[in-house]
Formats: structure tokens, C-alpha cells, sequence
């Protein structure tokens, strides 16, 4: 799904605000429904005295007997409203009962009764209800039956945050956007924790832009924002690379009456970390008791990652120690985080003690764990080791996942095992993984170095079934190896079919890669 046109909308809507302007809010309409009259009026009474009577079975009755309608259901709600419990039982029974008497308009009325009482999660059950159904238009009429049935009601503003917070956790973002617009043209303002939950969605989406915007537009109406609103925008800038900005917005929290949280903290070391900058992160971190926070399992396996990501393992291994020293007990993160550093580093044995560790505190190993331990042994081509892993999998009631086969045919590849590296390729699809193009190049530069270009023609095909693009350096090495074992024929296909399918790699130079395989064809066959 595209999810490129709601935010493009929500930028010009943002944009298309006149700063200049005395803003002044729409007038809430007034409508009213008709008076019921005759039987309609007889209905409601009698429906309403067994109602408050709990009289279930008469109410039953008196609908099968009777024709119960969407009218009649209105003022019936708008009769009982005071008693939310009731109002409630008796929407719900309509909706069994006889479902098609509900509108638009009576579940708006319910959502103010309830939202007027704060049971919100109610109100948000039925909304959600309401929502699913996928509608685009759906939101939009439904905030025009609210907004006529307010005043009859004598609702609260809440209903409106009802909607929005909804809509922000359903993650329908272009009714969210359109929510928000003509709320505000009203008046109506949603509350900072609904404001909260659209950010965090959009964060949760990498949408960091469209969540400083929305930001803006907060600040520009004055909701407050609460340390959870600036710890997001923290996060936002640190995504998006703008270190300064998350400092300012830091720095800046004091003086808008917050105290920075522990969050507070462990976004900005991470914001450090992602820029290699791990003296200002442990300078922060050292700060943190000053004020009262103390740095907790999340702090140190931030730094531990970020001194891994680095090569600087010794360092890492300070932290560690730091962190039993504070009595913050590692959790698999952690030790998951160092054995891949080791792993990386080339260091399977110093992977394989910190393992011993792990299991003498008890911490439970998973996957991520065993692939990479597994890394780290194939990658100094001890796959035998790597295998006995592999089987400890199954007794710890563990799945081999993409991972894990990446992971083994990089060991053979290390071995120039090509055809048990491509026998694990074939395992690695029949369990249900998908390779990346990673594994596709490891596998086909080692059939490359072996010579066996019918071998990587095979793993290219394997590509195309996938509709991946291999590399142009990949690419070049095979065709320029098709042509000097005499198959130009063979590469020049394999190239008409990339054009096809639209496969063929930026950068791959095919006159060049053919008159270089002409070349040594030609010389070839002179030699003989």
C-alpha cells in the first residue's frame, strides 16, 4: 500500500494555513431530529419504561410486534443518555436484535454519551468497529453526523479526540490528517496524549518529516506538548541525522517545566552512538545521575552497540562490566550485541566464552544468539562447529531463519565449497526463507572463482524468479566468464532476457563486457 498521498496532503494542508490571519473557529452547528408523534411516541415511552426497568424480554417482544426504526432508536438514546451503562445495553442489543436500525447517526449518538461519561475505550471499540469496515468515506461522514448531533447532546470535545486518536492507532493517516483540519476549524483541538499516538505511528512508519511537521502545527495552536511529545521529537531529528536539533530539543525541556526521563537520555545516546560519537555518549551517560536518572538496561546495551558497531570491543567490554558493577543485570541484547561484535571481528572464540556467560546467568539464548555464534565460526570456515550448532537449534526449540543459512553458506563460500553452499541455498527456500541479495552474491562470486559459470548462470536465474537485480560487477564477472569458456552466446541471452524483465543493473556496461570477451575468445583460439 502507498501511504505516499495522505502525507503529501498532510504537508500541503499544513502548508496552507495563513499564519497572518485572525483564525477564528466555525460555528458548531445546532440541529435537531423530528418529534416523535403517534405510535412512534407510543413506541419510545413504553420501550423506555421497560428499559428502565431491565426488562429485556418485554423490550424484545414489543420490537417483534412492532417495527423498531432508526427514529425511534435515536430518541430512545437521547432519552436514557444520563445512564451510560444503560445507553450502552441497550446500543448493543439494537445491534443484535435489528442491526439495520443503526446509522451513522446513532452510533454518533452513543460516542457522546460515552465519550461525555470518559468511557473512552468503549467509545473507541465502537468507533474501531465502525472503521474497519474501509471506507475512505466513512470517517468523514461520520464527523459530520457528530458534529450536527453536539449540541443535541450535550457533548464533549472529547468525542472528537475519540475519532482522531482512533483513526491515528488504525493508522488510517489521510482520514487522521483530515480529522485533524476541521477539527481545528471548529475549535476542537485533540488532547496531547491522541497527538502522542498519531507521532508514534508515524515514527513507527519512518515518517519523521510528517511527524516534525505535525509538531509545528501543535505548537502553532499551543497544545502543550508533554516530555513523551519531546522525546519523539528527540527521535525524529536523531533518525533524520539532525544530532543538534535533538540536543537543543534536550536542552530546551527544562525550561518548558519537563525533566528529561530516562528515555530522554537513551534517545540522545543513541542519537551519539548512530554518529559514532562515543565520547559525548558516555559523557551523557555520566551526567545522568546528577539529575536523579539512573542508566538502565537499555543505556548500556545502546553504548555496548555502539562501541561494537565500531570494532572497539575492548571498550564494549568495559561497559559491561560498568554495567554489573550498577547491579543492571544483562539481558540477551546485550550479550546477543557482544557475541555478533566478536563474530564480526573475526573472534568466534571470544563469542563462545561470552556464550559460556550467558547460560551461567541464566539468560536465554534465541535465535539472533546461535546465528551469531554460527556467523561467527563460518566465517573462520569452521563449519563443522557451525553445523553442531545448527543442530542444537532443534533441542532448544529453535527455527532456522534466514539468517541462520546466510550464515552457513557464507562458511562454505569461505571454502569455495560452491556446491554445498548452493545445496544450502536450496534448504534455505524449501523451510520457507526468502535470501537477499547478499547471499545471492556471496553465491555466485564463488562460483565465479571456481570457474563454474554454468553454476552462477543457475543462481542468476534464481534471481530472476525473485525479480531482484543482480549486481553490475556480479553481472560483468559471469558474462566476461561465459566468454572466455566460448558461451558469448549464452551471456548475450541471459542479458536479452534482464532487458525483459527490466533486471538489467544501473551501471553495467555491455559493449565493453562483450568486446573485452570477444578479445580473449579470439586469443584463445589463436593460441590453438
Amino acid at each position: 500500500m502507498n501511504n505516499s498521498f495522505p502525507f503529501r496532503r498532510f504537508s500541503t494542508l499544513l502548508n496552507s494555513v495563513n499564519l497572518g490571519r485572525n483564525w477564528k473557529p466555525i460555528p458548531i452547528p445546532h440541529r435537531t431530529i423530528p418529534e416523535p408523534r403517534g405510535q412512534d411516541l407510543d413506541f419510545i415511552n413504553v420501550a423506555h419504561s421497560h428499559l428502565i426497568h431491565s426488562d429485556w424480554a418485554k423490550l424484545t417482544s414489543l420490537s417483534t410486534s412492532l417495527s423498531l426504526t432508526p427514529l425511534r432508536v435515536k430518541h430512545i438514546l437521547l432519552k436514557i443518555q444520563k445512564d451510560h451503562v444503560l445507553s450502552l445495553e441497550f446500543f448493543n442489543w439494537v445491534g443484535i436484535q435489528i442491526p439495520n436500525c443503526h446509522t451513522l447517526e446513532t452510533h454518533s449518538i452513543i460516542l457522546h454519551i460515552l465519550t461525555k461519561h470518559r468511557k473512552f475505550k468503549s467509545a473507541e471499540s465502537i468507533l474501531r468497529k465502525i472503521l474497519v469496515s474501509g471506507s475512505i468515506e466513512v470517517p468523514s461522514n461520520l464527523f459530520d453526523e457528530m458534529l450536527r448531533s453536539y449540541r443535541m447532546c450535550d457533548s464533549s470535545p472529547r468525542v472528537f479526540d475519540s475519532l482522531f486518536k482512533t483513526l491515528a492507532h488504525m493508522r488510517k493517516f489521510r482520514n487522521v490528517t483530515d480529522t485533524f483540519c476541521r477539527m481545528k476549524d471548529y475549535g476542537f483541538f485533540p488532547t496531547i496524549e491522541s497527538c502522542n499516538a498519531y507521532m508514534s505511528s508515524l515514527l513507527d512508519l519512518n515518517r519523521m518529516d510528517i511527524a516534525l511537521a505535525f509538531y509545528r502545527e501543535m505548537q502553532r495552536y499551543r497544545i502543550s506538548p508533554n516530555v513523551y511529545t519531546l522525546n519523539m521529537i528527540m527521535c525524529a531529528y536523531c533518525k533524520l541525522g539532525k544530532l543538534d536539533k535533538a540536543v537543543d530539543v534536550f536542552k530546551e525541556m527544562e525550561g518548558k517545566g519537563f525533566s528529561p526521563n530516562i528515555a530522554s537520555y537513551n534517545t540522545l545516546i543513541a542519537g551519539y552512538c548512530n554518529k559514532a560519537l562515543l565520547s559525548f555518549a558516555i559523557k551523557l551517560k555520566n551526567t545522568m545521575g546528577k539529575y536523579g536518572v539512573h542508566p538502565n538496561v537499555v543505556t548500556f546495551n545502546t553504548l555496548i552497540y555502539g562501541f561494537c558497531k565500531e570494532g572497539k570491543l575492548h571498550e564494549a567490554g568495559k561497559v559491561l562490566n560498568e554495567m554489573k558493577a550498577m547491579n543492571v543485570s544483562p539481558d540477551t541484547v546485550t550479550y546477543n550485541t557482544l557475541i555478533n561484535g566478536y563474530s564480526q571481528a573475526g573472534n568466534s572464540e571470544m563469542g563462545s566464552r561470552i556464550f559460556d556467560e550467558m547460560l551461567r546467568n541464566r539468560v536465554k539464548a534465541d535465535i539472533l544468539t546461535y546465528n551469531a555464534l554460527i556467523l561467527g565460526l563460518c566465517k573462520e570456515g569452521k563449519t563443522k562447529k557451525a553445523a553442531y550448532l545448527v543442530k542444537e537449534l532443534d533441542k532448544e526449540k529453535l527455527v532456522p531463519n534466514a539468517s541462520t543459512f546466510s550464515a552457513l553458506i557464507s562458511g562454505q563460500c569461505m571454502r569455495k565449497n560452491s556446491d554445498r553452499a548452493f545445496l544450502l541455498y536450496k534448504s534455505m527456500v524449501r523451510s520457507g526463507c526468502h535470501p537477499n541479495e547478499h547471499t545471492f552474491k556471496m553465491l555466485i562470486s564463488t562460483f565465479c572463482k571456481n570457474e563454474d559459470f554454468d553454476g552462477a548462470v543457475q543462481v542468476l536465474r534464481e534471481m530472476f524468479e525473485r525479480s531482484m537485480i543482480p549486481d553490475s560487477g556480479i553481472l560483468s564477472e559471469i558474462c566476461g566468464g561465459l566468454c572466455q569458456c566460448g558461451k558469448s552466446q549464452l551471456a548475450k541471452m541471459l542479458c536479452s532476457e534482464m532487458e525483459a524483465r527490466r533486471l538489467m543493473p544501473a551501471g553495467f556496461e555491455k559493449s565493453k563486457t562483450f568486446n573485452f570477451g570477444a578479445e580473449n575468445e579470439n586469443k584463445a583460439s589463436g593460441d590453438n
